[in-house]
Protein backbone atom coordinates (compact mmCIF):
# COMPACT_ATOMS: atom_id res chain seq x y z
CA UNK A 1 0.00 0.00 0.00
CA UNK A 2 1.45 3.39 -0.98
CA UNK A 3 2.10 6.01 1.76
CA UNK A 4 -0.71 8.36 0.64
CA UNK A 5 -3.23 5.53 0.69
CA UNK A 6 -2.01 4.44 4.13
CA UNK A 7 -2.56 7.98 5.38
CA UNK A 8 -6.07 8.12 3.91
CA UNK A 9 -7.15 4.81 5.37
CA UNK A 10 -5.63 5.51 8.79
CA UNK A 11 -6.70 9.14 8.85
CA UNK A 12 -10.31 8.83 7.73
CA UNK A 13 -11.42 5.30 8.51
CA UNK A 14 -12.66 6.33 11.98
CA UNK A 15 -12.26 10.09 11.75
CA UNK A 16 -14.05 12.06 14.45
CA UNK A 17 -13.47 15.74 15.10
CA UNK A 18 -12.89 15.97 18.82
CA UNK A 19 -12.37 19.70 19.30
CA UNK A 20 -15.03 21.36 21.48
CA UNK A 21 -17.91 22.78 19.48
CA UNK A 22 -17.19 26.51 19.56
CA UNK A 23 -19.86 29.14 18.93
CA UNK A 24 -19.76 30.11 15.28
CA UNK A 25 -20.79 33.22 13.43
CA UNK A 26 -23.10 33.32 10.44
CA UNK A 27 -21.68 31.28 7.61
CA UNK A 28 -21.34 32.22 3.96
CA UNK A 29 -24.46 31.74 1.89
CA UNK A 30 -24.67 29.18 -0.89
CA UNK A 31 -22.30 29.95 -3.71
CA UNK A 32 -19.78 31.72 -1.47
CA UNK A 33 -16.96 30.48 0.68
CA UNK A 34 -14.19 31.60 2.94
CA UNK A 35 -11.16 32.53 0.86
CA UNK A 36 -11.21 31.22 -2.68
CA UNK A 37 -14.61 30.57 -4.23
CA UNK A 38 -15.60 26.91 -4.34
CA UNK A 39 -17.73 25.33 -7.08
CA UNK A 40 -18.97 22.67 -4.64
CA UNK A 41 -22.40 23.16 -3.10
CA UNK A 42 -24.39 20.72 -0.96
CA UNK A 43 -27.28 20.40 -3.38
CA UNK A 44 -28.65 17.32 -1.68
CA UNK A 45 -28.46 15.87 1.83
CA UNK A 46 -29.63 12.39 2.77
CA UNK A 47 -30.45 12.21 6.48
CA UNK A 48 -30.65 8.85 8.23
CA UNK A 49 -32.83 9.96 11.14
CA UNK A 50 -32.83 6.57 12.85
CA UNK A 51 -31.32 3.10 12.61
CA UNK A 52 -34.61 1.58 13.71
CA UNK A 53 -36.49 -0.24 10.99
CA UNK A 54 -39.40 -2.62 10.69
CA UNK A 55 -37.48 -4.62 8.07
CA UNK A 56 -34.04 -6.27 8.04
CA UNK A 57 -33.12 -5.99 4.38
CA UNK A 58 -30.27 -8.08 3.04
CA UNK A 59 -28.49 -5.14 1.41
CA UNK A 60 -28.93 -2.48 4.13
CA UNK A 61 -25.86 -0.23 4.39
CA UNK A 62 -26.91 0.71 7.95
CA UNK A 63 -27.67 -2.83 9.11
CA UNK A 64 -30.92 -1.32 10.42
CA UNK A 65 -33.27 -3.36 12.60
CA UNK A 66 -36.26 -2.91 14.91
CA UNK A 67 -34.28 -3.00 18.17
CA UNK A 68 -31.60 -0.48 17.25
CA UNK A 69 -30.50 1.80 20.10
CA UNK A 70 -32.02 5.28 19.72
CA UNK A 71 -30.28 6.99 22.64
CA UNK A 72 -27.59 8.59 20.49
CA UNK A 73 -29.94 10.00 17.87
CA UNK A 74 -30.02 13.73 17.31
CA UNK A 75 -32.91 15.26 19.24
CA UNK A 76 -35.65 17.31 17.60
CA UNK A 77 -33.98 20.55 18.70
CA UNK A 78 -30.62 19.35 17.40
CA UNK A 79 -32.23 18.49 14.07
CA UNK A 80 -33.65 22.00 13.84
CA UNK A 81 -30.22 23.51 14.57
CA UNK A 82 -28.61 21.33 11.90
CA UNK A 83 -31.21 22.46 9.36
CA UNK A 84 -30.40 26.07 10.24
CA UNK A 85 -26.75 25.30 9.49
CA UNK A 86 -27.57 23.52 6.23
CA UNK A 87 -29.58 26.55 5.10
CA UNK A 88 -26.50 28.73 5.54
CA UNK A 89 -24.61 26.50 3.13
CA UNK A 90 -27.49 26.05 0.66
CA UNK A 91 -30.95 27.48 1.33
CA UNK A 92 -32.32 25.52 -1.64
CA UNK A 93 -31.19 22.07 -0.54
CA UNK A 94 -32.92 18.85 -1.56
CA UNK A 95 -33.44 17.00 1.74
CA UNK A 96 -34.18 13.28 1.95
CA UNK A 97 -35.50 12.22 5.37
CA UNK A 98 -34.86 8.50 5.64
CA UNK A 99 -33.76 5.78 8.03
CA UNK A 100 -33.87 2.96 8.90
CA UNK A 101 -37.55 3.73 8.60
CA UNK A 102 -38.19 7.47 9.17
CA UNK A 103 -41.84 6.90 10.06
CA UNK A 104 -40.68 5.20 13.27
CA UNK A 105 -39.44 8.54 14.61
CA UNK A 106 -42.19 10.11 16.68
CA UNK A 107 -41.00 13.61 15.76
CA UNK A 108 -40.82 12.98 12.00
CA UNK A 109 -43.56 15.50 11.24
CA UNK A 110 -41.98 18.15 13.48
CA UNK A 111 -38.71 17.69 11.60
CA UNK A 112 -40.47 17.73 8.22
CA UNK A 113 -42.43 20.86 9.13
CA UNK A 114 -39.25 22.69 10.09
CA UNK A 115 -37.61 21.68 6.80
CA UNK A 116 -40.63 23.10 4.99
CA UNK A 117 -40.35 26.29 7.04
CA UNK A 118 -36.75 26.56 5.79
CA UNK A 119 -38.15 26.14 2.24
CA UNK A 120 -36.15 22.97 1.61
CA UNK A 121 -37.39 20.53 -1.00
CA UNK A 122 -38.24 17.65 1.34
CA UNK A 123 -39.05 14.03 0.56
CA UNK A 124 -39.23 10.78 2.52
CA UNK A 125 -37.23 7.63 1.87
CA UNK A 126 -39.33 4.72 3.17
CA UNK A 127 -40.01 1.03 2.64
CA UNK A 128 -43.70 1.95 2.44
CA UNK A 129 -44.98 -0.62 4.94
CA UNK A 130 -46.15 2.02 7.43
CA UNK A 131 -47.33 4.54 4.85
CA UNK A 132 -51.12 4.65 4.96
CA UNK A 133 -53.73 7.36 4.35
CA UNK A 134 -52.96 9.02 7.69
CA UNK A 135 -49.25 9.33 6.84
CA UNK A 136 -49.99 10.66 3.35
CA UNK A 137 -52.26 13.29 4.86
CA UNK A 138 -49.50 14.25 7.31
CA UNK A 139 -47.02 14.52 4.44
CA UNK A 140 -49.22 17.05 2.70
CA UNK A 141 -49.93 18.93 5.92
CA UNK A 142 -46.23 19.28 6.75
CA UNK A 143 -44.92 20.10 3.29
CA UNK A 144 -43.34 16.79 2.27
CA UNK A 145 -43.51 16.70 -1.52
CA UNK A 146 -43.30 12.97 -2.08
CA UNK A 147 -41.60 9.71 -1.17
CA UNK A 148 -39.28 7.10 -2.55
CA UNK A 149 -40.54 3.53 -2.12
CA UNK A 150 -38.27 0.48 -2.19
CA UNK A 151 -39.31 -2.31 -4.55
CA UNK A 152 -36.69 -4.89 -5.50
CA UNK A 153 -38.60 -7.38 -7.60
CA UNK A 154 -41.73 -7.78 -9.64
CA UNK A 155 -42.18 -11.04 -7.70
CA UNK A 156 -43.66 -10.46 -4.24
CA UNK A 157 -42.12 -13.66 -2.84
CA UNK A 158 -38.59 -12.70 -3.89
CA UNK A 159 -39.00 -9.11 -2.64
CA UNK A 160 -40.34 -10.28 0.72
CA UNK A 161 -37.45 -12.73 1.14
CA UNK A 162 -34.90 -9.97 0.34
CA UNK A 163 -36.61 -7.57 2.76
CA UNK A 164 -37.20 -10.26 5.40
CA UNK A 165 -40.87 -9.43 5.96
CA UNK A 166 -43.82 -11.32 4.46
CA UNK A 167 -46.28 -8.89 2.92
CA UNK A 168 -43.75 -6.08 2.41
CA UNK A 169 -44.17 -6.14 -1.40
CA UNK A 170 -47.94 -5.73 -1.13
CA UNK A 171 -47.45 -2.97 1.46
CA UNK A 172 -45.02 -1.08 -0.79
CA UNK A 173 -47.41 -1.29 -3.76
CA UNK A 174 -50.28 -0.16 -1.51
CA UNK A 175 -48.17 2.83 -0.45
CA UNK A 176 -47.75 3.91 -4.08
CA UNK A 177 -51.53 3.94 -4.48
CA UNK A 178 -52.02 5.82 -1.22
CA UNK A 179 -49.59 8.49 -2.40
CA UNK A 180 -51.27 8.74 -5.79
CA UNK A 181 -54.69 9.11 -4.19
CA UNK A 182 -53.28 11.89 -1.99
CA UNK A 183 -51.85 13.73 -5.01
CA UNK A 184 -48.24 13.07 -3.96
CA UNK A 185 -45.48 12.02 -6.33
CA UNK A 186 -43.38 8.94 -5.67
CA UNK A 187 -40.29 7.28 -7.02
CA UNK A 188 -39.41 3.59 -6.95
CA UNK A 189 -35.99 2.36 -5.83
CA UNK A 190 -34.70 -1.02 -6.97
CA UNK A 191 -31.46 -2.39 -5.52
CA UNK A 192 -29.80 -4.29 -8.36
CA UNK A 193 -27.86 -7.44 -7.43
CA UNK A 194 -27.03 -10.72 -9.12
CA UNK A 195 -30.42 -12.29 -8.35
CA UNK A 196 -32.69 -9.58 -9.78
CA UNK A 197 -30.69 -7.91 -12.55
CA UNK A 198 -32.73 -9.80 -15.13
CA UNK A 199 -35.89 -8.07 -13.87
CA UNK A 200 -34.78 -4.55 -14.84
CA UNK A 201 -36.92 -4.36 -18.03
CA UNK A 202 -39.97 -5.73 -16.19
CA UNK A 203 -39.44 -3.27 -13.34
CA UNK A 204 -39.61 -0.41 -15.84
CA UNK A 205 -42.99 -1.73 -16.97
CA UNK A 206 -44.19 -2.08 -13.36
CA UNK A 207 -43.08 1.45 -12.48
CA UNK A 208 -45.09 2.81 -15.41
CA UNK A 209 -48.11 0.74 -14.40
CA UNK A 210 -47.99 2.02 -10.80
CA UNK A 211 -47.59 5.65 -11.92
CA UNK A 212 -44.10 6.34 -10.58
CA UNK A 213 -42.53 9.61 -11.66
CA UNK A 214 -38.99 8.25 -11.24
CA UNK A 215 -37.38 4.79 -11.24
CA UNK A 216 -33.95 4.64 -9.57
CA UNK A 217 -31.74 1.62 -10.13
CA UNK A 218 -29.30 1.42 -7.23
CA UNK A 219 -26.31 -0.70 -8.18
CA UNK A 220 -24.88 -2.62 -5.24
CA UNK A 221 -22.21 -1.23 -2.94
CA UNK A 222 -21.15 -4.01 -0.60
CA UNK A 223 -21.31 -2.31 2.79
CA UNK A 224 -23.32 -2.95 5.96
CA UNK A 225 -25.34 -6.15 5.56
CA UNK A 226 -24.69 -5.85 1.84
CA UNK A 227 -21.15 -7.12 2.41
CA UNK A 228 -22.55 -10.64 2.15
CA UNK A 229 -24.23 -10.11 -1.24
CA UNK A 230 -22.85 -10.84 -4.69
CA UNK A 231 -22.53 -7.94 -7.09
CA UNK A 232 -22.97 -8.40 -10.83
CA UNK A 233 -19.69 -8.61 -12.74
CA UNK A 234 -18.31 -5.82 -14.99
CA UNK A 235 -19.63 -7.53 -18.13
CA UNK A 236 -23.13 -7.60 -16.67
CA UNK A 237 -22.82 -3.92 -15.71
CA UNK A 238 -21.89 -3.15 -19.30
CA UNK A 239 -24.86 -5.06 -20.69
CA UNK A 240 -27.43 -3.50 -18.38
CA UNK A 241 -26.11 0.07 -18.77
CA UNK A 242 -26.12 -0.29 -22.55
CA UNK A 243 -29.68 -1.62 -22.32
CA UNK A 244 -30.77 1.38 -20.23
CA UNK A 245 -29.15 3.77 -22.70
CA UNK A 246 -30.75 2.12 -25.72
CA UNK A 247 -34.13 2.00 -23.98
CA UNK A 248 -33.95 5.78 -23.83
CA UNK A 249 -32.89 6.27 -27.45
CA UNK A 250 -29.13 6.72 -27.04
CA UNK A 251 -27.18 5.60 -30.10
CA UNK A 252 -30.09 6.10 -32.47
CA UNK A 253 -30.84 9.68 -31.52
CA UNK A 254 -33.09 10.59 -28.60
CA UNK A 255 -36.78 9.74 -28.83
CA UNK A 256 -39.24 12.51 -29.61
CA UNK A 257 -40.22 13.20 -26.02
CA UNK A 258 -36.55 13.80 -25.08
CA UNK A 259 -36.04 15.98 -28.16
CA UNK A 260 -39.01 18.09 -27.10
CA UNK A 261 -37.81 18.23 -23.50
CA UNK A 262 -34.40 19.47 -24.64
CA UNK A 263 -35.79 21.98 -27.13
CA UNK A 264 -34.52 20.04 -30.17
CA UNK A 265 -37.84 19.42 -31.89
CA UNK A 266 -40.47 21.65 -33.39
CA UNK A 267 -41.41 23.17 -30.05
CA UNK A 268 -38.08 24.87 -29.45
CA UNK A 269 -37.73 26.83 -26.24
CA UNK A 270 -36.05 30.21 -25.93
CA UNK A 271 -32.28 30.31 -26.38
CA UNK A 272 -30.42 29.90 -23.11
CA UNK A 273 -33.29 28.22 -21.27
CA UNK A 274 -32.95 24.97 -19.34
CA UNK A 275 -35.59 22.28 -19.46
CA UNK A 276 -34.44 19.37 -17.30
CA UNK A 277 -36.32 19.21 -14.00
CA UNK A 278 -34.84 16.60 -11.70
CA UNK A 279 -32.92 16.37 -8.48
CA UNK A 280 -29.15 16.76 -8.72
CA UNK A 281 -27.95 13.64 -6.95
CA UNK A 282 -27.97 10.94 -9.59
CA UNK A 283 -27.28 10.12 -13.21
CA UNK A 284 -30.24 10.73 -15.52
CA UNK A 285 -30.89 8.07 -18.12
CA UNK A 286 -33.88 9.64 -19.78
CA UNK A 287 -37.64 9.54 -20.00
CA UNK A 288 -39.90 6.79 -21.23
CA UNK A 289 -43.60 7.55 -21.45
CA UNK A 290 -43.26 10.10 -18.65
CA UNK A 291 -41.08 7.88 -16.45
CA UNK A 292 -37.66 9.27 -15.52
CA UNK A 293 -35.14 6.45 -15.18
CA UNK A 294 -31.85 6.82 -13.33
CA UNK A 295 -28.77 4.69 -12.79
CA UNK A 296 -27.28 5.32 -9.35
CA UNK A 297 -23.90 4.27 -7.98
CA UNK A 298 -22.78 3.56 -11.55
CA UNK A 299 -21.01 6.71 -12.80
CA UNK A 300 -19.39 4.70 -15.58
CA UNK A 301 -22.78 4.97 -17.25
CA UNK A 302 -21.43 8.30 -18.49
CA UNK A 303 -18.60 6.49 -20.23
CA UNK A 304 -21.15 4.13 -21.82
CA UNK A 305 -23.20 7.10 -23.02
CA UNK A 306 -20.12 8.77 -24.48
CA UNK A 307 -19.08 5.62 -26.32
CA UNK A 308 -22.55 5.19 -27.79
CA UNK A 309 -23.04 8.85 -28.73
CA UNK A 310 -20.53 11.55 -27.64
CA UNK A 311 -23.11 14.24 -28.45
CA UNK A 312 -25.99 12.57 -26.61
CA UNK A 313 -28.29 15.17 -25.02
CA UNK A 314 -28.49 12.89 -22.00
CA UNK A 315 -24.75 13.14 -21.54
CA UNK A 316 -24.70 16.91 -21.96
CA UNK A 317 -27.64 17.30 -19.65
CA UNK A 318 -25.98 15.62 -16.64
CA UNK A 319 -25.88 18.13 -13.81
CA UNK A 320 -22.40 17.63 -12.39
CA UNK A 321 -20.40 14.79 -13.87
CA UNK A 322 -18.79 11.99 -11.90
CA UNK A 323 -19.70 10.62 -8.48
CA UNK A 324 -21.39 13.39 -6.43
CA UNK A 325 -20.27 12.06 -3.03
CA UNK A 326 -18.68 14.87 -1.05
CA UNK A 327 -18.94 17.27 -3.99
CA UNK A 328 -22.65 17.99 -4.21
CA UNK A 329 -24.10 15.41 -1.86
CA UNK A 330 -23.57 14.06 1.64
CA UNK A 331 -25.24 12.01 4.36
CA UNK A 332 -26.02 12.65 8.04
CA UNK A 333 -26.20 9.63 10.35
CA UNK A 334 -28.67 9.29 13.25
CA UNK A 335 -25.93 10.35 15.71
CA UNK A 336 -24.87 13.36 13.64
CA UNK A 337 -21.83 12.10 11.74
CA UNK A 338 -21.47 13.59 8.26
CA UNK A 339 -20.22 11.26 5.53
CA UNK A 340 -19.79 11.78 1.77
CA UNK A 341 -22.48 9.21 0.96
CA UNK A 342 -24.64 6.66 2.81
CA UNK A 343 -22.51 3.92 1.26
CA UNK A 344 -19.21 5.35 2.53
CA UNK A 345 -18.78 4.99 6.32
CA UNK A 346 -16.00 7.58 6.45
CA UNK A 347 -16.92 10.46 8.72
CA UNK A 348 -16.00 14.06 8.03
CA UNK A 349 -16.88 14.93 11.63
CA UNK A 350 -19.83 15.17 13.97
CA UNK A 351 -22.52 17.86 14.09
CA UNK A 352 -22.45 17.93 17.88
CA UNK A 353 -18.86 19.12 17.62
CA UNK A 354 -18.68 21.22 14.45
CA UNK A 355 -21.21 23.03 12.28
CA UNK A 356 -22.43 21.61 8.98
CA UNK A 357 -20.73 24.48 7.15
CA UNK A 358 -17.40 23.88 8.88
CA UNK A 359 -17.49 20.23 7.90
CA UNK A 360 -18.69 20.85 4.34
CA UNK A 361 -15.93 23.37 3.66
CA UNK A 362 -13.08 21.97 5.70
CA UNK A 363 -13.19 18.17 6.09
CA UNK A 364 -10.15 16.44 4.54
CA UNK A 365 -12.24 13.61 3.10
CA UNK A 366 -14.30 16.13 1.13
CA UNK A 367 -11.11 17.81 -0.14
CA UNK A 368 -9.81 14.41 -1.27
CA UNK A 369 -12.98 13.70 -3.23
CA UNK A 370 -13.25 17.14 -4.81
CA UNK A 371 -9.71 17.18 -6.19
CA UNK A 372 -9.09 13.43 -6.37
CA UNK A 373 -5.82 11.71 -7.16
CA UNK A 374 -7.40 8.49 -8.34
CA UNK A 375 -5.55 5.21 -8.31
CA UNK A 376 -5.57 2.11 -10.48
CA UNK A 377 -7.45 2.11 -13.77
CA UNK A 378 -9.59 5.09 -12.71
CA UNK A 379 -6.48 7.24 -12.32
CA UNK A 380 -5.21 6.31 -15.79
CA UNK A 381 -8.60 6.51 -17.51
CA UNK A 382 -9.59 9.01 -20.20
CA UNK A 383 -12.99 9.26 -18.49
CA UNK A 384 -11.62 10.16 -15.05
CA UNK A 385 -13.32 13.57 -15.10
CA UNK A 386 -16.71 12.70 -16.58
CA UNK A 387 -16.95 9.39 -14.72
CA UNK A 388 -14.28 8.85 -12.07
CA UNK A 389 -15.85 5.64 -10.77
CA UNK A 390 -17.94 5.03 -7.66
CA UNK A 391 -15.84 6.18 -4.71
CA UNK A 392 -18.00 4.20 -2.27
CA UNK A 393 -17.55 0.93 -4.13
CA UNK A 394 -13.80 1.60 -4.26
CA UNK A 395 -13.77 2.07 -0.48
CA UNK A 396 -15.91 -1.01 0.16
CA UNK A 397 -13.61 -3.13 -2.01
CA UNK A 398 -10.15 -1.72 -1.34
CA UNK A 399 -10.50 0.30 1.89
CA UNK A 400 -9.43 3.33 -0.16
CA UNK A 401 -11.99 5.74 -1.60
CA UNK A 402 -9.56 6.90 -4.29
CA UNK A 403 -8.86 3.40 -5.62
CA UNK A 404 -10.34 2.05 -8.86
CA UNK A 405 -14.00 1.05 -9.13
CA UNK A 406 -14.10 -2.73 -9.64
CA UNK A 407 -17.52 -2.62 -11.32
CA UNK A 408 -16.11 -1.09 -14.51
CA UNK A 409 -14.43 -3.35 -17.04
CA UNK A 410 -13.03 -0.58 -19.25
CA UNK A 411 -9.30 -0.69 -19.96
CA UNK A 412 -7.85 2.84 -20.21
CA UNK A 413 -6.37 3.81 -23.55
CA UNK A 414 -9.06 2.48 -25.86
CA UNK A 415 -10.05 6.07 -26.67
CA UNK A 416 -6.51 7.35 -27.20
CA UNK A 417 -5.41 7.95 -23.63
CA UNK A 418 -6.01 11.72 -23.56
CA UNK A 419 -8.30 13.00 -20.78
CA UNK A 420 -11.84 13.52 -22.05
CA UNK A 421 -13.79 16.41 -20.58
CA UNK A 422 -17.13 18.09 -21.16
CA UNK A 423 -18.15 21.65 -20.31
CA UNK A 424 -19.37 21.90 -16.72
CA UNK A 425 -23.06 22.71 -16.36
CA UNK A 426 -24.02 23.70 -12.80
CA UNK A 427 -27.70 23.87 -13.57
CA UNK A 428 -29.13 23.22 -10.13
CA UNK A 429 -28.77 25.30 -7.00
CA UNK A 430 -28.75 28.63 -8.83
CA UNK A 431 -29.70 31.56 -6.59
CA UNK A 432 -33.21 32.93 -6.92
CA UNK A 433 -32.66 36.09 -8.97
CA UNK A 434 -35.70 37.90 -10.40
CA UNK A 435 -34.79 40.08 -13.39
CA UNK A 436 -38.39 40.59 -14.55
CA UNK A 437 -41.54 41.35 -12.57
CA UNK A 438 -43.40 38.28 -11.25
CA UNK A 439 -46.95 38.94 -10.13
CA UNK A 440 -48.26 37.42 -6.90
CA UNK A 441 -50.03 34.48 -8.56
CA UNK A 442 -46.93 33.59 -10.59
CA UNK A 443 -44.74 33.59 -7.48
CA UNK A 444 -47.25 31.34 -5.74
CA UNK A 445 -47.13 28.88 -8.66
CA UNK A 446 -43.34 28.87 -8.45
CA UNK A 447 -43.57 27.24 -5.01
CA UNK A 448 -44.61 24.02 -6.79
CA UNK A 449 -41.06 23.81 -8.21
CA UNK A 450 -38.46 22.08 -5.98
CA UNK A 451 -36.45 24.76 -4.22
CA UNK A 452 -33.09 23.66 -5.60
CA UNK A 453 -34.42 24.19 -9.13
CA UNK A 454 -36.22 27.53 -8.67
CA UNK A 455 -33.24 29.64 -9.68
CA UNK A 456 -32.90 27.60 -12.86
CA UNK A 457 -36.63 27.81 -13.59
CA UNK A 458 -36.73 31.58 -13.06
CA UNK A 459 -33.86 32.01 -15.50
CA UNK A 460 -35.52 29.77 -18.09
CA UNK A 461 -38.99 31.31 -17.78
CA UNK A 462 -37.62 34.83 -18.02
CA UNK A 463 -35.65 33.89 -21.15
CA UNK A 464 -38.88 32.51 -22.62
CA UNK A 465 -40.75 35.71 -21.69
CA UNK A 466 -38.11 37.95 -23.25
CA UNK A 467 -38.35 35.93 -26.44
CA UNK A 468 -42.04 36.86 -26.57
CA UNK A 469 -41.44 40.49 -25.66
CA UNK A 470 -43.05 40.11 -22.21
CA UNK A 471 -41.81 42.06 -19.17
CA UNK A 472 -44.11 40.57 -16.50
CA UNK A 473 -44.45 36.91 -15.53
CA UNK A 474 -48.10 36.01 -14.96
CA UNK A 475 -49.92 32.78 -14.19
CA UNK A 476 -51.20 32.81 -17.79
CA UNK A 477 -47.63 32.90 -19.11
CA UNK A 478 -46.70 30.04 -16.74
CA UNK A 479 -49.66 28.06 -18.08
CA UNK A 480 -48.25 28.55 -21.57
CA UNK A 481 -44.83 27.40 -20.35
CA UNK A 482 -46.43 24.37 -18.75
CA UNK A 483 -48.15 23.42 -22.00
CA UNK A 484 -44.78 23.44 -23.73
CA UNK A 485 -42.50 22.04 -21.01
CA UNK A 486 -44.67 19.55 -19.19
CA UNK A 487 -46.39 19.24 -15.83
CA UNK A 488 -43.71 20.48 -13.48
CA UNK A 489 -45.49 23.85 -13.33
CA UNK A 490 -48.58 22.93 -11.36
CA UNK A 491 -50.79 24.97 -9.12
CA UNK A 492 -50.05 24.87 -5.41
CA UNK A 493 -52.80 23.23 -3.36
Amino acid sequence: MDPERCARVAGHGSRRMTEPRAPHAAEPAAGTSVGAASPYTAYSVSWNLTQRCNLECSHCYMSAFAGADTRGELSTDECRRVMDEIALVNPNVFLILTGGEPLLRKDIWDIAAYATEKRFTTVLGTNGVLLREREAKAMRAHGVLGASISLDSIDRVKHDAFRHLPGSWDAAVRATRVLTDAGLDFSLHMSVTDWNVGEVPAMIDLARELGAKVLNFFFLVRTGRGRDLTDIDPAAYERILIYLARAQGVGGGPPSFVRTLLGMGERRIAEGSSQAFEDPWSTPVGRSDGLLIRAKCAPHFRRVLYEMNPSSPLLRNYAHGSCPAGKYYCRITPAGDVTPCPYMPVTAGNLRERSFGDLWRGAPVFDDLREPKLGGRCGACEFAKICGGCRCRAYATHGDYLAEDPACGYQPGAHGGALIDLPASLTFGLPVDYQLVWDEDARARLQAIPSFARGMVIKAVEAYARGRGETTITKELLADVRSKWGSRFRAST
